[in-house]
């Protein structure tokens, strides 16, 4: 994890860990050339890109993952063992969290699906573990996979936009089907078609703003998440490469501060779904 200035502290901090396929004579960056194609992890930024489209970054697909069997872990356990006696700090948070999706649910959500409410506590809640993470301390976990033998390894799946635009495009596919489902299809491109402007002159506007307006919502979520983590995150890495006392003076308010922030984030993103979702549910 050597880093001999600033700025290549700051691209290693910033750089997932990536598998992808290399091909064919490709010359590595310790100058080794590939006999034949094959897929590795990148040891530079340079062979990640290279990699093209068909790359993984394994960091953010693994701690997604550990995240979301976190959250459903501890929910179950959680669940097995609730009590009506006086329940411990545990459930107590856990029915806080519950309570809270529930009433933006009842409030924001205006039709009738049993499914929305479950898929809020699941968004908020993945959404809200994955931010956490952001409060390690960001030299620790890079520092293990170095001893590990990795080059590069992000923590927090949501500094990633791969991570964030994979849960809003997954919001995207709902709002589709349930714009068909409870409209109908023709119902659905109906509406398409003749809103804001009822008209049929004006199709083809009504058409461009729509699909505009639908494309909007999934770059929207994915990328307000994506620009507060990963801005907190360079703030982070800055603070990191300040002499050890100034280090402690800012580092602890900022993180308070990212508490809110995280906690805010988790609440945007699953707010704007839940309204989706509502929308995609009103019959015209």
């Amino acid at each position: 994890m050597a880093a001999d200035t600033p700025v290549e502290y700051i691209k290693h901090h910033l750089q997932n860990l990536t598998y992808g396929k290399l091909p064919e004579s490709y010359e590595r960056a310790d100058g080794t050339v590939m006999e034949e194609a094959s897929w590795t992890f990148a040891r530079t930024a340079g062979e990640a890109t290279d990699m093209g489209f068909m790359a993984f970054h394994v960091d953010t697909l693994g701690w997604s993952i550990a995240m979301g069997v976190l959250f459903l872990g501890l929910f179950r356990f959680v669940a097995k063992r609730a009590t009506t006696d006086v329940p411990g700090g545990l459930q107590n948070g856990v029915e806080i969290v519950f309570e809270f999706v529930q009433n933006l649910v009842r409030d924001s959500f205006n039709g009738r699906n049993p499914v929305i409410a479950p898929l809020a506590m699941t968004i908020f809640v993945w959404i809200f573990l994955m931010n956490s993470l952001k409060l390690i301390p960001v030299d620790f976990i890079p520092q293990i996979a170095h001893f590990l033998g990795l080059e590069y390894f992000k923590i927090v799946p949501t500094t990633d936009p791969n991570g964030t635009f994979g849960i809003s495009i997954g919001v995207f596919l709902l709002i589709l089907f349930y714009s068909a489902k409870v409209k109908g299809v023709g119902g659905f491109a109906k509406e398409l078609s003749f809103t804001p402007f009822n008209h049929w002159a004006l199709i083809p506007f009504n058409l461009v703003l729509e699909i505009l307006g639908l494309i909007i919502k999934p770059l929207s979520l994915a990328l307000r998440l994506f620009g507060n983590m990963y801005a907190g995150e360079v703030v982070f890495i800055l603070i990191a490469l300040l002499p050890f006392w100034i280090q402690w003076s800012l580092s602890v308010p900022w993180a308070i501060f990212h508490i809110l922030v995280i906690t805010l984030q988790a609440f945007i993103f699953t707010i704007l779904t839940i309204v989706y979702l509502s929308q995609a549910h009103e019959e015209h």
